[in-house]
């Protein structure tokens, strides 16, 4: 394993967003995570996986189009 396992408030604040939404996305499996016990952990690669599929691209501008 080359990953490191964030807490959840610890992966909140590098998405920008708020501890409880984080929460509710684990609840509803909206992304993995570890439990160690009672202990949940989120991996940075589940972290970088999430931004990459949540990536909205640029659009292409028209020739003249400002």
């Amino acid at each position: 394993m080359s990953f490191k396992l964030l807490k959840v408030d610890e992966a909140a604040e590098v998405l920008s967003m708020k501890p409880s939404t984080l929460r509710s996305w684990l609840l509803k499996r909206r992304i993995s995570s570890y439990r160690i016990g009672r202990l949940v952990r989120i991996s940075s690669e589940e972290i970088e996986k999430l931004l990459r599929e949540s990536q909205v691209p640029a659009r292409e501008t028209a020739k003249g189009d400002r």
